[in-house]
């Protein structure tokens, strides 16, 4: 991987980890390093589910694919802050 395939990989996954972020309601205890990776790993795997279902590329702007990282996002991120919380309460 190229040095600007890392890079963008790194900002597609900040956005994608931020809009799965926007989409949970209430606040999650996950810092901005946590949310990129998250947000990358959506990407990656929303990518292949779309190529798998057979719309990774139409014309245009691939929709489809976008809302399954976004729904995956979410889900990672949600994921995340729970393994966070729980980890936090005091014994």
């Amino acid at each position: 991987m190229t040095v600007t395939g890392i890079i963008t990989a790194i900002i597609i996954g900040a956005i994608i980890g931020a809009l799965g972020r926007l989409v949970l309601p209430g606040r999650q205890p996950i810092g901005i390093l946590l949310t990129i990776g998250v947000g990358i790993v959506a990407a990656l795997i929303g990518t292949a589910l779309a190529q798998q279902v057979g719309v990774a590329t139409t014309k245009g702007v691939d929709w489809i694919e976008l809302v399954f990282q976004i729904g995956l996002a979410a889900v990672g991120v949600a994921l995340v802050a729970a393994f966070r919380r729980r980890g936090t309460h005091p014994r």
